[in-house]
């Protein structure tokens, strides 16, 4: 794909709006953050250096590196995968090709476990955290960043995700505090935790190809995919958490559209509880349960 649009020797303010203008025709959901974010990666500018140096003009080389980000926009990379990081949680994640795009309905995880540790008044202690299927770490790392006296794991399969995760810890500051794991979600850890949480795959198969082409096209696959129901990951998750939650412990997990009822099922067979009604993303969708060890 070709992208028709004369950037050379502009100025920042004029290629933005310029930028805009062309991603805004090719339908992109939000074209004016998105040309903002290209031309800050370009120019290596922040929002205050593009106001300032507004009228600072473009090189040959700028213009060109642009244009290519532009192409591949108008083609369905996200912008995240251009700019090769995403802010999770207000905190700076980079990504690989093997990390999902961390989304902010996903920080309704977080909120969830934040908020029942504060009810339980547990957010000063030495807690032991596991993030199943970490990617690129961001839920852990949001969690020991607001938990300065706890400590965690994360586990994922793919060695490439690991890698990535890893680095996003020392580049945060918060690798004395995470150690990462291969293994297929909990398969790695022997030791209770007071908290498990995790993001797992949980689109049908057949569903996959109907995914925008920034997921279907750029997300790993094996990180979307839920099997024929959806629920492959939740059936084995269930199970392993439940022999690994410390007394009062509790599991968090996403889930999509319409598995609230399935997921409690599995949960309740494992020997699991939910802990409070589901809690929606802001978009009004159902996107974390909490779960403890029945009552006996």
């Amino acid at each position: 794909m070709t992208v028709d649009i004369a950037l050379a020797g502009q100025t920042i303010e004029t290629a933005r709006r310029n930028l805009t203008a062309h991603l805004q025709a090719a339908a992109i959901e939000t074209p004016e953050l998105d040309a903002r974010l290209m031309i800050g990666a370009v120019t290596r500018l922040d929002l205050t250096g593009l106001i300032t140096k507004a009228e600072q003009r473009l090189t040959a080389f700028d213009a060109a590196r642009l244009k290519d980000l532009a192409r591949r926009r108008i083609g369905g990379e996200p912008v995240a995968r251009l700019l090769g990081h995403k802010e999770f949680w207000g905190l700076d994640f980079q990504l690989s090709p093997a990390t999902l795009v961390p989304r902010p309905d996903t920080e309704t995880l977080v909120e969830t476990a934040l908020d029942i540790l504060r009810a339980d008044d547990m957010t000063t202690r030495a807690l032991r955290i596991a993030d199943l299927g970490t990617g690129s770490g961001a839920i852990l790392l949001a969690l020991l960043h607001e938990l300065p006296h706890a400590t965690g794991i994360g586990t994922d399969i793919s060695i490439a995700a690991l890698q990535t995760a890893r680095a996003n810890a020392t580049r945060l500051g918060l690798a004395a505090r995470a150690t990462f794991a291969v293994g297929n979600f909990a398969a790695a850890i022997a030791v209770p935790c007071d908290l498990i949480v995790s993001n797992p795959p949980y689109i049908r198969t057949g569903d996959i190809q109907t995914l925008s082409t920034e997921v279907r096209e750029h997300d790993p696959h094996r990180a979307l995919d839920g099997g024929d129901d959806g629920l492959d990951a939740y059936r084995l998750i269930v199970s392993q958490a439940a022999g690994l939650l410390a007394p009062g412990g509790t599991l968090i997990l996403e889930i999509g559209q319409h598995q609230s009822d399935d997921v409690v099922r599995l949960a309740h067979t494992a020997g699991l509880a939910p802990h409070g009604p589901p809690r929606a993303d802001l978009g009004g969708v159902p996107r974390a349960l909490a779960f403890r060890h029945l009552p006996r």
